[in-house]
């Protein structure tokens, strides 16, 4: 795809050792990238990084100069190995500091359940200098934001909360999404090779793709196109379509991100 000046981009940073271990299985990533897709932002980078507060630094550093926008996911809790916050700080060159106001929360929250306020419960009311949060009313616990960074929890269900309360903050509805199609074929990759790449040539503002699938499903190969124009994108496929053998062809969907990911094997 053609990167235009007003396309926004984005970058996430994986933090933790349990992810680069495999006692984790990441489960972040397809969620930021579907809601991404929907606002119509370019997922760039991925980065898995482990528990140190050195290498968080540095790698978030790189990603936040690159890129319009920046995800972290984990390290954000009270124990000995949650130390995004730090790394946070660090880079960006800022102290931790206490939020009353989130220890207000917390002390609210532990006391209603008839617990004792512990100091590693109070980790959690750390913030970087500067920072800002962001509420909404349905999610309880806010989003820490230094500048174009977005300071995320590891637990899936915890992420994927907070992430949809950053919709009108990433400027959901101010900016134009991608759309996408899918055509489900039985052929071979190597016999469409040569069609796939006379079309990135003819469509650049379309970004095609590839994906076997092995064996248990009806279809072989699933090509897809995305763009910004979906007269763009709809030509393509139909160019593809038009280009294989009507007997290999399944079928073809046009859908989001959203529909994508529930319909998709």
């Amino acid at each position: 795809m053609i990167r235009r000046v007003t396309d926004k981009t984005a970058a996430a940073l994986i933090i933790g050792n349990e992810v680069l271990t495999g006692k984790v299985q990441e489960a972040n990533v397809a969620h930021l990238a579907r809601m991404l897709f929907d606002l119509g932002v370019t997922l760039r980078r991925v980065v898995v990084c482990p528990d140190e507060v050195d290498v968080i630094a540095e790698d978030l550093n790189a990603l936040r100069r690159a890129h319009d926008w920046v995800f972290t996911s984990g390290g954000i809790g009270p124990t000995h190995d949650d130390v995004t916050v730090k790394a946070v700080a660090e880079a960006f060159g800022r102290p931790v500091v206490r939020s009353a106001e989130l220890e207000a929360l917390l002390r609210h929250h532990l006391e209603r359940k008839g617990r004792e306020v512990t100091e590693a419960d109070l980790r959690m009311a750390d913030v970087v200098q500067g920072a800002r949060l962001i509420r909404r009313a349905d999610v309880v616990w806010p989003t820490l934001v230094l500048d174009n960074v977005y300071v995320l929890p590891g637990v899936p269900e915890i992420f994927r909360l907070k992430l949809e309360a950053l919709r009108d903050d990433l400027g959901m509805g101010r900016t134009k999404g991608f759309v996408g199609m899918a055509v489900y074929t039985r052929c071979e990759e190597s016999s469409i090779a040569h069609v796939l790449e006379r079309l990135a040539a003819a469509y650049p503002r379309v970004t095609i793709g590839s994906y076997l699938k092995w064996r248990g499903e009806d279809y072989r190969v699933k090509v897809t196109f995305d763009g910004r124009d979906a007269d763009e994108v709809a030509a393509a496929a139909d160019a593809f379509v038009a280009a294989i053998p009507a007997s290999d062809f399944v079928r073809r969907v046009h859908s989001s991100s959203r529909q994508r990911s529930s319909i998709d094997p």
